[in-house]
């Protein structure tokens, strides 16, 4: 069964319109990685801030709202703390990427690549991502699952398993 036959029950009804999104998998996502200084807090995990004290000198976020965001980053599962003890303090947590924080990567670099295309300072971006492996620049794509690039004129939307329409007025 194809995307389009799994479409057909709801043939005739724009689903478009019509659909039930209080189930949506963005908005939901939105709930977690949404907010301004969550996104940039993973954007400085990436670029190998790991501590607390680090996350505030570079980002000038308010104590108790970084406090709040990595916490809550922690609950969600996307970073996990691990214990560290430099000589003569106490110990401390740092923040560490989880394979669930991971998976967030191709995302971040959608929002990286949209930003050094169209909002960069006039000198161009202020960071650039390169393959470790080889130097070459790293740019985000969308593949299908049989591997084919997929422009974002291709991708198309059908319902899905949890898909519901709004109740009847």
């Amino acid at each position: 069964m194809d995307a389009r036959t799994e479409a057909q029950p709801y043939a005739g009804l724009d689903p478009r319109l019509d659909r039930d999104t209080s189930n949506c998998s963005i908005a939901r996502t939105l709930e977690i990685v949404g907010e301004k200084w969550t996104i940039l807090i993973l954007r400085e995990v990436w670029y190998g801030s790991s501590r607390f004290g680090d996350f505030e000198r570079v980002l000038g976020c308010p104590r108790n709202l970084l406090s709040a965001r990595l916490r809550m980053l922690v609950e969600e599962g996307i970073l996990a703390t691990e214990t560290y003890k430099e000589p003569g303090s106490r110990s401390r947590p740092k923040y560490v990427i989880t394979p669930k924080g991971m998976d967030l990567v191709p995302a971040v670099m959608g929002l990286l690549q949209w930003g050094d295309r169209y909002r960069a300072d006039p000198e161009g971006p202020a960071m650039l991502t390169r393959h470790r492996g080889c130097g070459a620049h790293v740019d985000a794509q969308i593949y299908c699952a049989d591997g084919h690039a997929v422009e974002a004129e291709d991708i198309e939307s059908v319902p899905g398993p949890a898909f519901r329409m709004k109740p009847a007025d």
